[in-house]
């Protein structure tokens, strides 16, 4: 990022976001990737980051960027069930299962309770 500063950080992420909202998830990427570059360590971007993988069907790259969030915050609810997702869209359904119950068990909501289907056979 030229002339990158804290305010030109928040601005590319806020933008990212935006980008994602809009459906042009390859566009929020483009913008994380200098800032993820300035800051490996924001676990904010690398998630928005993993979402718009995701929602471009990016699914290696998402599933790293989930991984990576994970290493870092293992009780975040919602890493483990997009992660899920993304097993799931990928064909892996033993590893989706897994982060479902770990999502539904760490924030029991209902989106996340229905995915693990604790009453289905395992």
């Amino acid at each position: 990022m030229p002339h990158s500063t804290p305010e030109t950080h928040v601005i590319a992420f806020r933008a990212a976001e935006q980008l994602l909202a809009a459906r042009d998830p390859r566009g929020a990427v483009k913008l994380l990737d200098p800032l993820i570059a300035a800051h490996p360590e924001s676990t904010a971007a690398r998630l928005l980051r993993a979402r718009a993988f995701f929602a471009a069907a990016q699914l290696r790259a998402a599933e790293l960027e989930f991984t990576i969030v994970l290493e870092r915050e293992p009780d975040n609810a919602f890493a483990h069930f997009a992660l899920a997702r993304t097993y799931q869209r990928a064909a892996r359904p033993d590893q989706a299962r897994r982060h479902f119950r770990l999502a539904a068990a760490l924030d029991p909501q209902p989106d996340y309770v229905a995915a693990a289907g604790f009453d289905a056979a395992p």
